[in-house]
């Protein structure tokens, strides 16, 4: 949708007709009192004249298509009345309202694939669904955006009811269309107070909304939580909450919720490609010419690991087999195949020694990130073949990822992709502080509207649901994880073969269910799947954690951290090999990872717990006490009675860890 853009302030701006008038407070610091009345239905009897200001006593404004008068008041017009307007109608005043912005999802693509026929069908939704509704519940159209509109309404609740009688109107109408070609609307609901001339409605709030709009679903609607605080209710509608969100050209987040109908599940759309992109060429043969076997069997290799990574888009062999040779134009190369990135290299073999040297290169700049050499002996060949494709793999997933964050951050939103917001994501979600913690969530919300087919965006939305939990910070630990299971399955539906997908989906059967067979039996899906994934394998040995093998949780942690040695998120596989160590009794090593886990990110709290626990049984327990003031400043509200309720562990590996947690001071 297109900003809404109003009249500034000062400059030309109308001017502005006061009737002992003070700037109402923000929604969200509003009485009780005047939440309650903000939701009834408007009323002349209970319009009063305060002396500090004109206050609408339901706290809306009325959208009446006759005057309405205030006792003991001048006249202000209400919105919408255009007819016989005086001057003084015409002049601009203050109200508070509920705006109401409504966006058609895929607009740009819908009259692309056709243009009559999209304009005939939202022409017909607008004159059959869209505008009976705002009537109905005494609203205004304002602004006409071509691919959305504007609307205002006397109340909260009014406002609501109509976003919903249109949304669900327009799903019933479109249910029969197919997917690609079906017609949706994303809808942001906000109460400001606004400035309204003419019938018009301008100011903060308007664009608010209009940012709001973004992060509904199609078919759903998106509030600030103060507006839900208002109304008190969700008129049965689920809704997810996305947490303190940055919207675009605002200096403070808003708290948001996403509401959809229970009954509706997300768009299915094909997914476009978001992943950044890689070519492996041919590499040089620098012994002798016969050996080109040989050098391909190491591409073959490399290119069957980097496949396996969901997070990069290789590009067929078959593709790259003319661009061998001696001389290598990075750029070129990229530009003709479509790819960021570029690995070539070359294979030298002697005396029964080989020697294989790559170079990463970035094909837009043609600079060379990555430059290595790896030498082995020819007389295990095969195992030569697979460690050197596995440590290529693991040089070349955070490289690229860091660069694709960077890239992503640097990108205008307008032209940021599922892929860029989940980096984005992934970067604030990775830290681990309440307020960028929060955000992600958002970000993770747009990216699954952008591309409802992307899979990654709806497990790490799965995932920060499971931190929220980990972490003490849920309101509601039963909706969260309902709604994480709900992510972590709609992940799965749209990659069955996603190794992540399967790995997220396991830890959450048995960290939030306790399912341990059907954890087990997703985790052995994704190593098949993927072999090389180190999420895979670290989620797989935080379950074996919680079933009490330790042993077979150590190497599956190991394996991890083997698989990604410099990721940023190394501190969890640390922090599980930390758990396994301190299953197996050897309180030590495990106060070691704890530390180690601890160094690379100070605020998981699971690990803090661990490390206190450890701290413990190495009767270190003034040093426990001090990571527990740490734990108390990140999870204030956290009980230790409360976290053994709810504990995946088995119940003797919990009654432990509860009496070392009671003894370094924890709250019971």
């Amino acid at each position: 949708m297109r900003e809404a853009r109003g009249p500034a302030l000062s400059g030309r701006a109308p001017p502005l007709a006061y009737v002992k008038y003070s700037p109402l407070p923000m929604a969200d610091r509003l009485s009780a009192d005047s939440r309650r009345r903000m939701t009834e239905p408007p009323s002349a009897e209970r319009m009063t004249l305060s002396s500090a200001r004109l206050t609408l006593v339901h706290g809306g404004v009325q959208f009446r298509r006759s005057p309405r008068t205030v006792r003991g008041a001048a006249h202000v017009p209400a919105i919408g009345d255009r007819r016989e307007a005086s001057a003084q109608e015409a002049r601009a005043h203050r109200q508070l309202a509920a705006i109401l912005a409504a966006d058609v999802v895929g607009y740009t693509r819908l009259m692309e694939r056709d243009e009559q026929g999209t304009y005939e069908r939202l022409t017909g939704l607008r004159r059959r669904i869209i505008e009976p509704a705002v009537d109905e519940h005494k609203g205004h159209v304002f602004k006409d955006t071509g691919d959305g509109f504007l609307a205002a309404f006397p109340t909260a609740e009014s406002a609501m009811r109509a976003a919903m009688a249109i949304q669900h109107a327009a799903i019933a109408a479109e249910s029969g269309v197919s997917p690609a070609e079906r017609i949706a609307f994303r809808i942001g609901l906000n109460v400001a107070d606004v400035i309204v001339r003419d019938g018009d409605v301008f100011g903060d709030g308007v664009n608010v909304a209009a940012r709001l709009q973004g992060y509904a679903e199609p078919g759903g609607i998106a509030i600030p939580s103060a507006v839900a605080e208002q109304l008190g209710t969700t008129f049965g509608m689920q809704a997810v909450d996305l947490g303190r969100t940055e919207l675009r050209n605002r200096s403070h987040p808003v708290h948001i919720l996403s509401l959809r109908f229970s009954d509706v599940g997300p768009a299915r759309i094909k997914s476009r490609e978001p992943r950044p992109s890689i070519a492996v060429l041919p590499f040089r043969k620098l012994s002798l010419p016969q050996d080109g076997y040989f050098a391909d069997g190491f591409v073959d290799n490399i290119i069957h690991a980097l496949s396996a990574l969901k997070g990069l888009f290789v590009i067929a062999r078959g593709s790259t087999l003319n661009y061998g040779g001696s001389s290598i134009d990075v750029r070129a190369i990229g530009a003709e195949l479509g790819v960021r990135y570029v690995l070539y290299g070359s294979v030298q073999r002697a005396s029964g020694r080989v020697r294989v040297s790559t170079e990463l290169s970035d094909a837009e700049t043609g600079e060379i990130i990555r430059a290595d050499h790896y030498d082995g002996d020819l007389r295990d060949l095969f195992q030569l073949q697979d460690r050197i494709a596995e440590e290529i793999v693991k040089i070349i997933e955070p490289r690229v990822r860091r660069r694709e964050l960077l890239r992503a951050l640097r990108k205008h939103p307008n032209d940021l992709t599922a892929y860029d917001l989940v980096l984005q994501a992934l970067d604030l979600l990775d830290r681990l502080e309440y307020e960028a913690f929060s955000r992600a969530r958002g970000l993770l919300e747009r990216a699954m509207i952008l591309d409802p087919g992307y899979s990654p965006a709806f497990s790490y939305a799965a995932w920060w649901h499971s931190y929220r939990i980990g972490q003490e910070w849920s309101e509601d630990v039963a909706t969260d994880a309902r709604e994480a299971g709900r992510l972590a399955q709609a992940a799965i539906e749209r990659d069955e073969n996603d190794a992540l997908a399967l790995a997220i989906h396991g830890h959450l059967r048995s960290f939030l269910y306790r399912d341990y067979g059907a954890a087990l039996e997703s985790f052995d899906h994704a190593i098949s799947a993927s072999p090389n994934s180190a999420i895979a394998w670290t989620l797989k040995g935080a379950t074996l954690c919680f079933m009490g093998d330790g042993p077979g949780a150590l190497t599956c942690a190991a394996n991890g951290l083997r698989l990604s040695p410099r990721d940023k998120h190394i501190f969890f596989s640390e922090h599980i090999l930390a758990q396994a160590h301190y299953i197996n009794g050897d309180f030590e090593e495990a106060v070691l990872w704890s530390r180690r886990a601890d160094a690379h990110n100070n605020r998981l709290t699971s690990n803090l717990r661990t490390l206190i626990a450890s701290l413990v049984a190495t009767d270190r327990l003034d040093e426990a006490r001090e990571i527990v003031r740490r734990h108390q400043e990140i999870a204030p509200r956290f009980s230790v009675r409360a976290w053994a309720a709810r504990s995946p562990m088995n119940p003797d590996l919990v009654a432990s860890r509860v009496e070392k947690l009671l003894k370094a001071g924890l709250p019971e």
